[in-house]
């Protein structure tokens, strides 16, 4: 499969895969990784045809060959920016829609770097009065469409790629406040709950908006369980919601138990 020259968008190859392959990729990002024995029994086929598959799989840039079967991709490369905003954008916005109902009028808020937030930021355009903090000029500048905000940005290194803003400033401009809501996105959650991203400057905003948020939400669509990243920011048990699109699988549904984390489901969602 040829990704060419131009720059390389995760979303439009997986929009492409034939069917088995798709369900492959999906078994991948619910589970962490799949066995070619274990594939083979539940597609019966050869596994033959089944290396085939993850080899396809491998060469989009979706899958990595580990001995045995395959799974996610490394821990210290994300996705492009572009990438980001197509994969899974369907659930984004309808989680983002559902975080909205969450937030009243008047409220005061963080919103942080992330392709969910922004997403975020548009379901709350239509919101009044809202007092709203963030290092990311996406979403100051979708929230500028209601004159009736007041939008603080912080100081800092503005990101080319995706806009988002980081540095001492940063997060010492954060610091200064204590909001209703803090808004926060991640790369990826661990089986044992461990919140992870790529950049650790960025993990360290994530961390400053959680000390000085009185009710945390998370936003994170299916993609984000079990996926990988270097950088830790904290524990599933540390946020006082989770928003996603549909059931997490059953270890997840332990820790947020366990941390008596509030799970909201988007509508249209699976359960």
């Amino acid at each position: 499969m040829n990704t060419g020259d131009r720059e390389y968008n995760a979303a439009d190859v997986i929009r492409t895969l034939p069917r088995r392959q798709k369900a492959i990729y999906d078994m991948v990002l619910e589970k962490g990784f799949v066995s070619i024995e274990g594939l083979s029994q539940h597609f019966s086929v050869t596994p033959q045809t089944i290396r085939r598959d993850i080899n396809n799989l491998c060469s989009a840039k979706l899958l990595q060959r580990y001995h045995g079967g395959a799974g996610l991709l490394n821990s210290v490369e994300n996705f492009t920016y572009s990438t980001r905003k197509s994969l899974c954008s369907e659930e984004k916005i309808r989680v983002a829609q559902h975080v909205a109902q969450f937030i009243p009028n008047n409220a005061s808020l963080f919103l942080d770097i992330g392709t969910s937030t922004e997403e975020v930021a548009r379901a709350l355009v239509d919101k009044t009065g809202l007092r709203v903090i963030t290092n990311n000029l996406n979403v100051a500048s979708i929230l500028g469409q209601n004159r009736g905000f007041e939008i603080l940005v912080s100081g800092g290194v503005v990101r080319n790629h995706d806009l988002g803003i980081t540095g001492e400033a940063a997060i010492d401009f954060i610091s200064q406040f204590k909001v209703d809501f803090g808004i926060i996105s991640v790369a990826g959650i661990d089986p044992d709950g461990t919140l992870i991203d790529f950049d650790y400057n960025e993990v360290r905003i994530a961390r400053a908006i959680i000390s000085n948020s009185r009710q945390v939400f998370l936003v994170a669509d299916h993609s984000k369980f079990n996926r990988s990243a270097m950088v830790r920011i904290g524990n599933l048990e540390e946020v006082d919601a989770l928003f996603t699109d549909r059931t997490p699988p059953a270890s997840f549904l332990e820790i947020i138990k366990r941390g008596d984390v509030n799970l909201h489901i988007a509508p249209g969602g699976k359960h």
